[in-house]
């Protein structure tokens, strides 16, 4: 699978967020030093590498569920949530339940 550098970049930084916690596409983006969240967003959007590029655990910056493979609602946020309290991450109404999940970088 052929990826971008800046893909790679993207995928290195999110593989670097613990089980069990979440960061959001503006910390990601800061991070890498890029300053674009939405670019940040594109990349894990078609991340080839999932789970082992754990993307399910990129969220808004309101602390919201954020997307999932494309999608805002419906099958993937479903999974996507399940993946997180499968870590111990808990949302209540698609919001992040517990600050202490987050991750900074």
């Amino acid at each position: 699978m052929k990826v971008t550098a800046f893909q790679q970049l993207v995928y290195e930084a999110c593989k670097r967020i613990p089980k069990g916690q979440v960061t959001t596409y503006k910390l990601l983006a800061q991070a890498i030093g890029c300053g674009s969240a939405q670019a940040v967003g594109q990349a894990l959007r078609c991340n080839p590498f999932a789970p082992e590029v754990p993307c399910h655990r990129v969220i808004g910056s309101d602390l919201r569920i954020g997307g999932f493979f494309g999608e805002r609602s419906g099958a993937q946020i479903t999974r996507k949530l399940t993946l997180l309290a499968s870590e111990g991450v808990h949302f209540t109404d698609n919001v992040l339940a517990e600050q202490s999940a987050l991750f900074r970088f």
